[in-house]
């Protein structure tokens, strides 16, 4: 590793040595008029010696290959020692380990850090990320992933000090993302839809399901309505409305079909909104009401149902009413659930249709239910 003279500023040259490749960086230290630099090896139990004269003072670096870890696997720890030409007297002018951060590529060259493989030290932290970034870049990566656990809450400013920008955040860690080309980030946003289910449960006495909800907007206070909820995470849209009747009514029931679904926007914090009405059979008869939101349930005769006044006088209410009903008189079919594979990415998903037959009287027979 050759150095030549420079007038102005002094470089502090660190090498890092990866599966018997070695490759140099430089980074600014400080500054000083001129340089005399002598070179100098000597080996103390495998710590290999290099000094620096800089005029009465030495920095000595000190340099000991670690291991080797990840798929970015430079790992030295190097630490400068400034040593007073005068008195011999030692200061540490900065001590870290600069290695690029653990994680993996994802198939759309970017990176995911590794969020259990973080240094603890703030400072540590700020010094491998930013020499990581400066790795990624020259590698030609494009989107860095960086996971926070909550326990590490304090490394979210520092990555943001860097660039990193907020993507999500869910209990327990938040979700940070940086863009390395120029132009516009590519990374795929945030989800942008809550999910919800309502349930139509009609029984053989032609009644209705209906709950009355404690909370609700005074325009609403009195109605009674199908039970409604969020689909879980990893749910299916079918488990997820015979779940909810369960929780509010404590009916227990079988999917039969979504007849419709209603898209909202900027329902919630500003996201959109998929709400899926399905068609459920009732199993049970005995309502039990142990939800802290619901005030009652009870069955409520259709006819009396359709005639509240907040369900003629509003058209979304009432055209989902009155495709229930046509679904309950079969001239009407929904989308049933078909449990499928696909080859694309191996998994097994849900996929809703319909498979009809129109019998000799023109009657509409869903098959699928």
């Amino acid at each position: 590793m050759d150095l030549k003279s420079f007038s102005t500023n002094s470089l502090c040259t660190l090498e890092f040595v990866h599966v018997g490749t070695t490759r140099t960086y430089s980074a600014l230290l400080s500054n000083f008029r001129s340089f005399r630099f002598s070179r100098q090896f000597n080996c103390f139990g495998g710590l290999f010696r290099r000094s620096y004269e800089a005029s009465n003072n030495i920095y000595l670096a000190d340099k000991a290959v670690i291991s080797s870890v990840g798929p970015y696997n430079l790992d030295a720890e190097t630490s400068f020692h400034h040593i007073n030409g005068i008195n011999g007297s030692t200061s540490s002018l900065c001590s870290r380990n600069l290695r690029v951060l653990d994680g993996f590529d994802d198939v759309y060259e970017g990176v995911v850090i590794d969020s259990d493989r973080l240094p603890d030290s703030p400072s540590t932290f700020a010094a491998i990320l930013r020499f990581s970034l400066s790795h990624w870049k020259n590698m030609g990566k494009k989107g860095i992933w960086l996971r926070l656990p909550s326990e590490k809450c304090d490394l979210v400013p520092i990555a943001i000090r860097e660039g990193f920008g907020y993507h999500h955040a869910e209990p327990g860690y938040v979700m940070l993302t940086y863009w390395i080309p120029e132009g516009p980030c590519m990374l795929p946003a945030n989800a942008s839809h809550q999910v919800g289910v309502g349930g139509f449960v009609i029984n053989d006495n032609n009644e209705v399901l209906v709950v009355q909800e404690k909370c609700c907007v005074p325009a609403n206070y009195g109605l009674w309505k199908i039970p409604t909820g969020f689909v879980l995470q990893s749910e299916e849209i079918y488990a997820g409305a015979i779940r909810e009747m369960k929780e509010e009514t404590g009916i227990d029931t079988e999917f039969i079909e979504v007849i419709a679904f209603r898209h909202a926007h900027n329902v919630a914090f500003e996201k959109s909104d998929l709400f899926f009405i399905c068609v459920l059979r009732p199993l049970s008869a005995e309502i039990i009401v142990d939800d802290p939101e619901i005030e009652a349930a009870k069955w409520m005769p259709l006819a009396e149902f359709v005639e509240q006044p907040l369900i003629q006088e509003d058209s979304m209410f009432k055209k989902i009413i009155d495709i229930c009903i046509a679904c309950v008189e079969k001239r009407y079919c929904g989308l049933s659930s078909h449990q499928m594979v696909s080859k694309f990415d191996g998994k097994s998903s849900s996929l809703y249709y319909n498979v009809i037959d129109i019998d000799m009287e023109h009657n509409i027979n869903c098959i699928g239910s």
